[in-house]
């Protein structure tokens, strides 16, 4: 008897947790409902201190003529879909906010429609990306207070909210307006980031609007530096402008990175090298030039063309 029972015992039990399958299955849920496009006038109900201005936005598509393709312009041409927002009566959760997006997915939301631009083409190799500032961190859409790229300062005290050691270098004596308002810093850099630049062997900031055939920023304005020249000064040529002048600000004159000109003249110029026109490295000064005499510091007084000459490889007169 008591075989018998041991041998019927793992056939009731196998069949108990048979019977208990159907209990165990999954319940089947019902297929979740396509989140559709309702169209900007619909956010205008909850949203009216939004689509009051909104017209006057350059994301604005033909909203009122009623020929809005939702998927590309208006309200629903960044948040999404608005069927799910508005059957919930609203929450971010049911639709795109960039208040709850990560950098990553701010970004790639905006390049799908900019992403074509060649000022944004180098965007995600950035130093902006690579810190996590990305395009909601310094445009605003809706509230902007800037009438011009949508920006959520002015241009300057934007770039000065994080950049402050840059502001501190505008307060200088010798100095480029900006705080004056008569250049701005996208006159210089290009806040999306851009191509390797061409001068200091591709090392330079990578952030700055090239002029030009990709050459210095400062050639934009500064056109009579630029040549091409029949003897060029390797200095300007090959290290760039900011091998001797400030870009921002100084307490030099003309920007200089030192106050006197014959020792920042100095530094390259020491004979030092087998490289040059004459293979004898960096023309260092003659005998003749006695640099206690203050006339032979102000090297500028006889090499006037010290940014490229036509006529002569010294840069006289």
């Amino acid at each position: 008897m008591f075989k018998w029972v041991t041998l019927m015992r793992p056939l009731t039990i196998l069949r108990l947790a048979l019977l208990a399958l159907p209990l165990c299955a999954p319940a089947q849920t019902a297929p979740k409902a396509e989140n559709k496009f309702v169209g900007s006038a619909v956010c205008k109900t909850c949203h009216p201190d939004v689509w009051l201005n909104f017209n006057k936005n350059p994301h604005f598509r033909s909203i009122a003529s009623g020929k809005e393709e939702p998927a590309k312009t208006g309200c629903e041409g960044c948040h999404g879909p608005g069927g799910n927002h508005v059957a919930a009566g609203g929450g971010k959760p049911t639709i795109r906010a960039f208040s709850q997006m990560s950098p990553d997915q701010a970004l790639n939301t905006c390049l799908e429609c900019h992403s074509k631009d060649v000022a944004r083409g180098f965007v995600r190799a950035s130093a902006h990306t690579e810190a996590d500032v990305v395009c909601n961190s310094c445009h605003s859409i809706h509230k902007s207070q800037s009438p011009k790229f949508l920006l959520a300062k002015q241009q300057t005290q934007l770039c000065y909210s994080c950049h402050a050691g840059v502001r501190a270098q505008f307060d200088m004596p010798v100095k480029h307006r900006v705080n004056e308002g008569s250049v701005q810093c996208t006159d210089c850099h290009n806040p999306h980031g851009s191509a390797a630049p061409t001068w200091k062997t591709g090392t330079s900031s990578a952030m700055l609007a090239p002029a030009h055939d990709n050459e210095m920023p400062c050639l934009k304005c500064h056109v009579d530096k630029r040549g091409p020249f029949v003897f060029e000064h390797a200095s300007v040529r090959v290290e760039g402008c900011d091998n001797c002048h400030m870009p921002h600000g100084s307490t030099n004159a003309k920007l200089l990175r030192r106050p006197v000109v014959f020792t920042l003249c100095l530094e390259c110029h020491n004979g030092a090298g087998t490289f040059g026109r004459q293979n004898a490295g960096v023309i260092t000064q003659s005998a003749t030039h006695n640099m206690l005499d203050p006339k032979y510091q102000r090297c500028t007084l006889c090499h006037v063309r010290l940014h490229g000459s036509n006529v002569d490889p010294m840069f006289l007169r």
